[in-house]
């Protein structure tokens, strides 16, 4: 009986374990669906627009300011091409032997005559002294082809000997003479053979490249050394059809040697000299549309082939916005410029600028010519820190974009 009871009593605590376990579900469920829907409602709240106050920038007393102008200069194109030499030679070998000496180095200038490499010349001087032993022996019996003739000569006056005798000894001398010949030709193919064997340079220059080394073999027409000529440096540079009504042959332009970055303390190039259109290929790149102009340079220290070079091609004049370095502030990339308006009210406008001048001979600030963001005639603030760094500055350099 008490054992029933207990029975009794855990199954209804069971129940109502179960029973608050489901409420709870229940009212949890309720509570996130709630604050889901306020969410919701809370996200699609749209802010209704309107205009905010901003508060004017106005210039002050004493401030500098600068007008924008438009003045008109004589501009110029770039062209980009690469130094290549005019006369230059690959140095090989006309016989077949082995390279015994090699007597220059990349970069090493030579002059003509110069011997450059040495070949072996053991074979060679072996077929030379054969040529001269086979000259001798033809030598002798012409000698002797040419006493028997006139001896021959005597005898067939006295009809002491026959006419076809006498005609065998003229054949005879005739061959020994043509022998000769042919032994002389020997020796002397011969002994150009052996000349061959010291290889001399045929113009003076520098040595580009050793493509061989003691101990190969040279081969007739295989490259043992490839040598150019500094003078006969020349730009080769391709040039787009727009730009070929403004140059010919003949005239001088500038032309810059080095990296477009590398710039000395007054903003140049790292070499400049003027060169002269010497060529122009009639005939266009179909894939580029451009004309390739040989421009030859005068002989300068410093300039070796393969090296980088811009010419600049004059287009005329071109009217462009000019404005005082000062008046800019760079964040980043961004440039900006404070425009005044209404007499005295300040604008920020971004801009876009280009090249960059040098002081004039008045002392004015540097002046950068602007692309965009700006008109001829409007006045801009100058920023007082720009100023001063600026009268500070004794040496302010050329810089291009």
């Amino acid at each position: 009986m008490k054992r029933g009871w207990i029975a009794a009593a855990w199954d209804w605590a069971g129940t109502l374990l179960l029973w608050a376990v489901g409420i709870a579900i229940l009212v949890a469920s309720v509570v996130v669906a709630t604050k889901a829907v306020s969410i919701s409602v809370t996200w699609n709240k749209k802010i209704p627009p309107g205009e905010a106050p901003i508060e004017p920038r106005l210039l002050l007393d004493g401030a500098q300011t600068d007008e924008v102008h438009e003045v008109a200069k004589d501009d110029t194109e770039e062209a980009v091409g690469t130094l290549r030499a005019a006369n230059r030679s690959e140095v090989s070998s006309r016989v077949m032997a082995r390279i015994t000496k090699i007597n220059v180095v990349a970069g090493q200038e030579v002059a003509k005559g110069d011997v450059l490499v040495l070949l072996d010349d053991v074979d060679l001087q072996a077929q030379l002294r054969q040529a001269q032993a086979s000259l001798a022996a033809a030598e002798a019996e012409r000698d002797q082809a040419e006493i028997t003739l006139r001896r021959d000569a005597s005898l067939v006056k006295t009809n002491a000997i026959s006419q076809s005798q006498y005609d065998r000894s003229l054949s005879s001398a005739k061959v020994a003479r043509n022998n000769v010949q042919r032994a002389q030709s020997a020796v002397a193919e011969a002994q150009k053979r052996l000349s061959d064997a010291t290889i001399r340079a045929s113009q003076a220059g520098v040595v580009v490249d050793r493509l061989a080394e003691p101990g190969n073999m040279a081969v007739p027409g295989q490259p043992l050394l490839v040598l150019y000529d500094p003078g006969s440096l020349r730009l080769e540079v391709p040039v787009v059809e727009s730009l070929l009504d403004k140059i010919k042959r003949g005239d001088k332009v500038k032309v810059l040697i080095g990296s477009s970055k590398k710039e000395d303390e007054n903003g140049k190039a790292h070499k400049e000299v003027i060169g002269t259109v010497e060529h122009i290929v009639p005939q266009a790149e179909a894939a580029s549309r451009s004309f390739l102009v040989k421009i030859a340079l005068p002989r300068s220290e410093g300039l070796i082939e393969g090296l980088f070079g811009r010419v600049e091609i004059p287009i005329g004049p071109r009217k462009h916005l000019c404005l005082a370095e000062a008046a800019i502030e760079r964040i980043g990339q961004l440039e900006m410029v404070d425009v005044v308006v209404d007499g005295n009210r300040l604008q920020r406008r971004l801009i876009k600028t280009g090249r960059t001048g040098q002081w004039t001979p008045q002392g004015q600030p540097l002046r950068v010519e602007v692309l965009s963001g700006l008109d001829a005639k409007e006045k801009v603030l100058l920023r007082p820190d720009k100023l001063a760094q600026q009268k500070n500055c004794t040496n302010c350099p050329v810089t291009k974009p």
